[in-house]
């Protein structure tokens, strides 16, 4: 055989589907090390995430008795260190490539069993471990178990070293005792290529490094890694599509054209629906005294349906000559529910019994995002604007007739829709919220 290079990975191989009971399984070969890992779904999270939506995932590692040329004994009850150390590794690993807030109160469990060690089986177990978990979470997909993805983005591992005073990677058992810097390192990518680490555990096994000794060393485990997520992909093939799958988003609405509207401003976020699209019918009982409670109502409800992220909506008229009314009853302002007429002619006719008073007011928009597992997120738009004495325009729908917009310079019946969308009331609120959504992910 022909010796390795240096600069060069063992030759690794990924056999899926390696057991038949388990979720999610594979066999992972790094040159002569071999681990069977495997991922199992079970209901139920640990007592600290009770009621909260959140998932839980955890690792277990251990070396069978044979996997090297002197018998190890079997764990007991109480783990040995070095094993607790490495399956706390995977577990960390693991978790850095998961959003658990989409796995519902489930926990998943790898476990990491090496049946042949020649170096490097803690960092096999971490790239196995993810293509496992893979494997399962498609599968839960397949059964309706989960409606979005945990799995956002990849990780993986591998050793790198300095053998002889030359900077080694994917290193062997022969190459690792006699190794004077050892070091691994954990890495993710996200899908637009961005490289992160999670975790390096470097040591001065024979002698201190240098800095541009730890640079080389991390320039090349990162040039090992992204080899081993590539063939992660090739092993799980199409089941590679529940790595950063754009969550589902359902509306609380089957409006096509508020549907098509916040499609365009959330689409490459989330995968958006309407409730129709997403099997859900029945009308939620919408009664907050504020918009924020009415779209808080709605999300929730529609969440704890379709077990998803949800998007909700209430919006209308706020006059200040009437205190604020329509407010959250605008759409059955005259008792009726969806008379625009019947709504602007009691409007001009309140307002004509208050000359005395201003005629400002202003449409008002809450949209409330609601997430398993994560606290929900309501942002506020508004536009402002003036209540005419008589009708202009003849698009728009419900007070737009009546409604001057400062904005504008117009009625909102007057413009057209791309106009009217620009200062709308809606997307100032979905503007708002995906400034809220950008600065979690800061």
């Amino acid at each position: 055989m022909t010796p390795r290079e240096p600069m060069e990975l063992r030759q690794i191989n990924i056999a899926t589907d390696y057991t038949e009971m388990a979720a999610g399984s594979v066999l992972i070969t790094c040159g002569k090390t071999r681990v069977i890992c495997t991922a199992s779904v079970v209901e139920g999270v640990p007592p600290f995430l009770k009621g909260t939506g959140k998932g839980w995932l955890t690792a277990e590692y251990a070396m069978l008795p044979g996997a090297t040329p002197q018998r190890k004994a079997r764990d007991g009850l109480k783990k040995d260190g070095r094993s607790v150390e490495i399956q706390r590794l995977i577990g960390r690993s693991l978790r850095a490539a998961c959003d658990l807030t989409r796995l519902g109160e489930r926990t998943v469990y790898l476990d990491c069993d090496v049946i042949q060690a020649d170096g490097g089986t803690r960092t096999a177990s971490v790239t196995g471990a993810f293509v496992a978990l893979c494997l399962a979470v498609d599968r839960l997909l397949q059964e309706g178990a989960i409606a979005d993805s945990p799995v956002v983005r990849q990780v993986a591992a591998v050793s790198v070293g300095i053998v002889k005073d030359v900077p080694t990677l994917d290193l062997e058992y022969v190459q690792d005792s006699a190794a004077q810097v050892d070091m691994n390192v954990v890495m993710t990518r996200e899908t637009d290529g961005r490289m992160g680490y999670v975790e390096v555990q470097g040591t001065g096994e024979r002698r201190p490094y240098a800095r541009q000794e730890l640079d080389a060393l991390l320039a090349l485990a990162e040039k090992g890694i992204v080899s081993l997520m590539d063939a992660q992909l090739a092993a799980l093939g199409a089941r590679g599509s529940v790595i950063a799958r754009k969550p589902k988003l359902v509306i609380a609405s089957n409006n096509f054209g508020k549907l098509r509207e916040i499609k365009a401003i959330l689409g490459e976020k989330f995968d958006v629906m309407s409730m129709r699209e997403a099997g859900y019918s029945q009308d939620v009982d919408e009664n907050g005294e504020t918009f924020r409670e009415n779209a808080l109502i709605k999300a929730r409800a529609l969440m704890e349906a379709c077990h998803c992220a949800t998007l909700a909506d209430d919006s209308g008229l706020e006059v200040d000559a009437l205190d604020g009314r329509p407010g959250v009853h605008s759409a059955r302002y005259c008792g009726v529910h969806g008379d625009d007429e019947a709504n602007n002619q009691l409007l001009l006719k309140e307002l004509s019994e208050r000359p005395d008073k201003p005629r400002t007011g202003r449409y008002a928009c809450a949209m409330a995002l609601c997430r398993p597992g994560r606290e929900p997120m309501v942002a506020m738009g508004y536009c402002e604007g003036e209540i005419l004495r008589e009708y202009r325009g003849e698009g728009g729908f419900g007070y737009d007739p009546l409604f001057f917009s400062k904005d504008l310079g117009m009625t909102f019946a007057e413009a057209d829709p791309q106009a009217k969308n620009s200062v709308s009331h809606r997307g100032r609120a979905i503007a708002k919220l995906l400034e809220m959504l950008e600065a979690e992910r800061a």
